[in-house]
C-alpha cells in the first residue's frame, strides 16, 4: 500500500466524513481498505458529475486500497427514491441491461479499470430468501426510515411511498456486508443510505464502514443536479468539440464551481479564481474557455481539448465556418429545431428532419443536438449545420 496519499488528500473535496477518526485508525493499521462504490444502471451514460466521485474513488486506487466498483443491477429494479418527491417506477431488466453495457467503459474515462473490482449485486441480493429479507427488515423501524428527508417531505404531503422504496436502503446496506467494505464513497445525497450500511454491518458484528460524501455537481443550467433526464449533462464519453461546446453553457457564477468539481483544480486555485472573477481582475469568457478546455482535457488529452477550443472560437465566437457565403434565414414561425431544419431545405418534412437529429448530424453553433423535439432557443444569430456541408445563418425575428 503507497503512503504517499495522505489522510488530508483522501478527505480534500468531502463535504461529509462519518468518520474521520476511524479513517485515520484504519490507515494507521496499515492494511489496505476495502473501498466501495456503488452506481446504477438507470441511465446509459455516466456524465462529469459522476466523476466528481470517481475521481475520489481513483484516488483510494493510487494510494494502493482494495477499490470496488459496484453495478447495481438489483438495485436499479427497485429505484433510488433519494431526492424524489414521486414514486418511481422500477426499470426493465431490459433497460437495466442495456445500460449496463457500457458503465465500465465510461468509467475508465476516470478510473483505472485494471486495478478495480467490479462487481453487480444482483449477485447476493437475488439469492436472498424472503425469510432472509423479513431478518433485514426487522433491524430498522418506519420511523428510522421516515427521518429521511424526501420520504418524510413525502409523507408529511400526504405522496404515496410504496413499500418496496423502503427496501432500497436496505439492499444498499446488504452491499457493504458482502464487500465487508471499510469506506463507502457516495455523493451528498446518498447520506442516509451510507450510513444504513453502518447500521446493518453493526447488526453483523462486522466494522462500521467509514461514509465519506462528495458535494453533487449542478447541470449546465446552474441550478439542478446534473442529469441526462433533465438535459443539463455532459458526457463522460461525447466527442472533445460536443463537451467543450456545452460546457461554455454555464453561467458566470459556475465558473469557479466547475473548476473545482469538474477540472479538479485546488480548493486554494479555485478559490482565487472566484475572487479574481468577483473583483473583476479575471474576465469571464477567458477563464470559462480555459476551465472547459482543462475538464475536456481530462476526457480526450490536451491536444483535443485545445483543437476543442480553437473549434468553438472560429465557429461560435468568429462565425468562420469551413463553408463560403453562408445563407442566412429569418426564424419565422419555427419553433423546434427540426422546423427550422425543414424550413431552410435541409430536409423534406419533419419527420426527415427528426431522423437527421437522431443520427447525430445536427448541430447549432458548434453543438450537437440530441433530442428530436428540441426546441429551437437561440435569441442571438445561430449556425445551424447538417451534415458537414450545410450551413444557414437563423435571425430571430424582426422586432
Amino acid at each position: 500500500m503507497s503512503n504517499a496519499t495522505t489522510v488530508e488528500e483522501l478527505l480534500d473535496g468531502c463535504d461529509r466524513v462519518e468518520t474521520r477518526g476511524e479513517l485515520e485508525t484504519r490507515l494507521r493499521e496499515g492494511k489496505p481498505l476495502t473501498v466501495k462504490l456503488g452506481l446504477d444502471p438507470t441511465s446509459a451514460d455516466l456524465h462529469i458529475g459522476h466523476a466528481v466521485v470517481l475521481h475520489k474513488l481513483q484516488q483510494f486506487v493510487e494510494a494502493g486500497h482494495k477499490v470496488v466498483l459496484l453495478i447495481g443491477d438489483f438495485t436499479a429494479r427497485i429505484g433510488d427514491p433519494t431526492g424524489r418527491n414521486e414514486l418511481r417506477p422500477p426499470l426493465s431488466s431490459e433497460d437495466i441491461e442495456a445500460n449496463m453495457q457500457t458503465y465500465a467503459q465510461q468509467a475508465g474515462k476516470v478510473l483505472d479499470m485494471d486495478r478495480i473490482t467490479l462487481e453487480y449485486n444482483s449477485k447476493w441480493l437475488s439469492p436472498l430468501s424472503m425469510a432472509d429479507l423479513l431478518r433485514l427488515l426487522s433491524q430498522i423501524t418506519v420511523a428510522q426510515m421516515l427521518e429521511r428527508d424526501d420520504f418524510r417531505s413525502r409523507h408529511g404531503a400526504g405522496t404515496p411511498i410504496s413499500l418496496h422504496e423502503f427496501l432500497y436502503p436496505v439492499a444498499q446496506a446488504y452491499d457493504s456486508i458482502a464487500l465487508r467494505a471499510d469506506v463507502e464513497l457516495g455523493g451528498n445525497d446518498q447520506l442516509f443510505n451510507l450510513l444504513m450500511g453502518r447500521h446493518y454491518q453493526r447488526h453483523v458484528g462486522q466494522r462500521e464502514q467509514v461514509c465519506m460524501t462528495l458535494p453533487l455537481l449542478e447541470g449546465l443550467d446552474g441550478v439542478e443536479k446534473m442529469s441526462k433526464s433533465k438535459g443539463n449533462y455532459v458526457g463522460l464519453t461525447e466527442p472533445a468539440e460536443q463537451q467543450f461546446g456545452k460546457l461554455m453553457r454555464i453561467g458566470d457564477r459556475m465558473i469557479a464551481r466547475y473548476a473545482r468539481l469538474g477540472a479538479f483544480y485546488s480548493e486554494t486555485e479555485a478559490g482565487r479564481l472566484a475572487e479574481g472573477l468577483r473583483e473583476g481582475r479575471l474576465h469571464p469568457m477567458t477563464e470559462k474557455k480555459r476551465v472547459a478546455e482543462d475538464i475536456v482535457a481530462r476526457y480526450h488529452g490536451r491536444q483535443a481539448a485545445r483543437a476543442a477550443r480553437e473549434f468553438f472560437e472560429r465557429t461560435v465566437q468568429r462565425r468562420e465556418l469551413p463553408s463560403e457565403n453562408i445563407p442566412q434565414m429569418r426564424l419565422g414561425g419555427a419553433k423546434r429545431v427540426s422546423q427550422v431544419i425543414v424550413a431552410a431545405g435541409f430536409a423534406e418534412s419533419k419527420r426527415a428532419a427528426e431522423r437527421l437529429i437522431s443520427g447525430n448530424g445536427v448541430k447549432v453553433d458548434g453543438i450537437l443536438v440530441e433530442d428530436p423535439n428540441a426546441q429551437w432557443t437561440a435569441a442571438a444569430p445561430a449556425i445551424l449545420s447538417v451534415g458537414s456541408r450545410k450551413f444557414v445563418r437563423v435571425l430571430p425575428n424582426e422586432e
